[in-house]
């Protein structure tokens, strides 16, 4: 099982399902935080031609629960302006086993950046 969503909403806490033969779930959450390039934000501004992203994401994913051995994967993503302290995405991935999960967050984490089209496009100024 492999969901995406792309979209404005506020990525809140996620109560996780069970999933049959699971024994871990890795997750990660990436915060917005007070400094680009060492300079002071106020957040960040992310687009995406949201129908190609999330199809890239699905791939990438299947791709990546192929050759880790996953059960399941959810992710979020946040489009639009994304304040410091906000979570601008969550993954969480199920495996039998830490290993292979921990190894596929990071090897999605990767290919993120490098493959899918989403775009920081601005920073927003820091609050007065």
């Amino acid at each position: 099982m492999i969901t995406v969503k792309i979209g404005p909403e506020p990525i809140e806490p996620l109560a996780l399902p069970p999933i049959a033969g699971a024994g871990a779930c890795a997750e990660f959450t990436g915060i917005v935080r007070a400094d680009e390039n060492e300079s002071p934000i106020g957040g960040l501004r992310y687009e995406a031609y949201q129908p190609m992203a999330e199809t890239v994401m699905r791939n990438l994913l299947t791709e990546i629960s192929a050759e880790h051995g996953l059960l399941a994967a959810h992710v979020r993503h946040r489009i639009g302006d994304i304040r410091v302290g906000e979570a601008a995405i969550h993954l969480a991935l199920w495996s039998r086993h830490r290993g292979p999960a921990f190894n596929a967050l990071v090897a999605f984490m990767n290919r993120l950046k490098q493959d899918v089209p989403i775009w920081k496009t601005d920073t927003l100024p820091p609050h007065s």
